[in-house]
């Protein structure tokens, strides 16, 4: 790999390394709220997943949803917990108590240190809602709303400043579906009258609720001719499975994802020379993981219940592999992926796990999306790589080794991010040019003989990473072994 100071694909967003709590299953219901329980705030939060959170350094959080907010009505989760209605949510089929809202949602993001991200349901609901929502939020005093909000103990407004104009609209699934003209009009109009309220937000169109929907391409087109003057991101969602049991198709499908990002940047380029404009339009990747192991056990699930156990993805080892390569996939895009939610945060689909009135465990994903996020910020430099490659059912040229490096021109460090997708050892040269004087701080390396190991709260660390790597630096060039299937972290720092 060669890595020259001076060509770089740009400066990597705060925003990147977010995540997404929705109203489904148990990701807020004893995931992150659960009162009475040992590790609980006088608010109900638990303090455990607080920590767990921290260590991440999520940057902001999407919510209430998904597929949830389609449905949802704001008012219900604000004001005297005594008198919010219970609700059914038509989205998941669970019972909706809406102790957990708004406000909740704000302190709860004051706690772990993130921005909140706000959706708006464009499903049951438009343009009114989504106007008093935004007044309720951001305005700050004197109108009915935003007195509204401070009769309900909040002086000063929340000040949000990513909204989301409803959820994956696109599909059939979705409460409220619509056509992309349907969708684009309805939009359009809700950002005029958010931005009149707030000009200073930003606001996310949805695109595609994946790539492969039949829709693709011409539903971008049709919502940017529309929103293209109001909004600042189009979404993007993506999630992955190995249902076919095949590590090296698996561990390729982060080059769909690769692909379905230029694709979506070449819709939004297209429609901005289209429009003669000087704006470009960004791309928020809304969500994206690995998800599938719990679709037999959800079927089970009694329908009308709080916080049934939904979407309990139990991940494995080869599964971090894979959320590693996306990362680096995201970074090698950083010059356009502004925003992007690892989906979800905690048990529903997620990195942190936990048991009612029990405790909370970090899964396998949890350790490369710490690492990108804590290492991860600065500028993302465009490597050379030299490699072979391999051939899968549905993908060729596999690069063997994927990895980015980003430079933080703050701590003066160097962080090269690498997966070896080969089955046995690599041996890494990275030649750095305009680089000189920088030592190896640490080679972090999370590797397991076992594909299907897992953590668990009796055996929380049985994939861990661990800071035994080899790596070694001699001149301007870094020399390193890549253990077999492996993530791999090499921290070069100065002097």
């Amino acid at each position: 790999m060669y890595v020259d100071r001076n060509f770089t694909v740009g400066k990597v967003s705060d925003m990147l390394f977010g995540s997404f709590i929705e109203h489904l299953g148990r990701a807020v219901y004893t995931g992150i709220y659960e009162p009475g329980h040992p590790e609980a705030n006088e608010r109900g939060f638990r303090k455990d997943v607080i920590d767990l959170i921290r260590e991440l350094n999520v940057s902001i959080v999407r919510y209430p949803g998904g597929n949830f907010v389609s449905g949802y009505n704001w008012e219900d989760g604000v004001g005297p917990m005594d008198k919010r209605p219970k609700k059914l949510d038509l989205a998941w089929r669970s019972l909706e108590p809406n102790e957990f809202g708004t406000n909740e949602f704000i302190e709860w993001c004051k706690l772990v240190g993130a921005e909140p991200r706000m959706s708006i349901n464009l499903g049951t609901r438009g343009i009114d809602e989504a106007r008093n929502f935004v007044e309720y939020c951001n305005h700050p005093a004197g109108s009915y709303y935003s007195d509204l909000r401070r009769n309900h103990g909040y002086e000063k407004p929340h000040s949000i400043k990513v909204w989301c104009l409803g959820n994956e609209m696109d599909g059939p699934w979705q409460i409220g579906h619509k056509t992309a003209k349907e969708y684009a009009r309805l939009a359009e109009e809700t950002a005029k009258v958010m931005k009149i309220v707030d000009p200073g937000i930003e606001l996310v169109a949805c695109g595609s609720s994946n790539w492969h929907m039949p829709t693709f391409g011409e539903w971008e087109a049709t919502v940017l001719e529309h929103t293209y003057d109001y909004v600042e991101y189009v979404s993007l969602h993506t999630y992955y499975d190995n249902v076919e049991d095949d590590i090296e198709n698996f561990l390729a499908k982060s080059l769909d994802m690769d692909s379905y990002i230029k694709s979506t940047i070449a819709i939004c380029d297209y429609i901005k020379g289209c429009k003669k404009s000087n704006k470009t339009i960004d791309i928020s990747f809304d969500e994206w993981n690995v998800w599938f192991h719990s679709r037999e056990k959800d079927k089970e699930v009694a329908p009308w219940t709080i916080a049934p156990p939904l979407l309990e993805d139990i991940y494995t080892f080869e599964d971090a592999l894979l959320v590693g390569l996306m990362l680096i996939t995201l970074l090698k895009h950083a010059n356009r992926v502004k925003i992007a939610c690892l989906a979800q945060l905690v048990n529903v689909i997620a990195p942190i796990m936990t048991r009612k009135g029990g405790g909370a465990w970090r899964q396998t994903i949890f350790y490369p999306f710490m690492h990108a996020s804590n290492y991860g910020r600065g500028v993302v430099l465009q490597p050379i790589i030299s490699t072979d490659t391999y051939d899968t059912k549905d993908f060729s040229a596999v690069p063997y080794l994927d990895a980015i490096p980003v430079f933080n021109d703050e701590k003066d460090e160097i962080t090269v991010f690498a997966v070896n997708r080969a089955q046995s050892k690599m041996d890494l040269e990275c030649e750095l040019r305009g680089f000189e004087g920088y030592s190896v701080l640490e080679h972090i390396v999370l590797e397991n003989s076992d594909l299907k190991a897992v953590n668990t709260e009796t055996n929380p660390f049985n994939v861990k990473p661990h800071s035994g790597g080899g790596a070694r630096i001699e001149g301007d060039k870094v020399s390193a072994e890549l253990s077999p299937l492996s993530w791999n972290v090499i921290r070069l720092g100065k002097g």
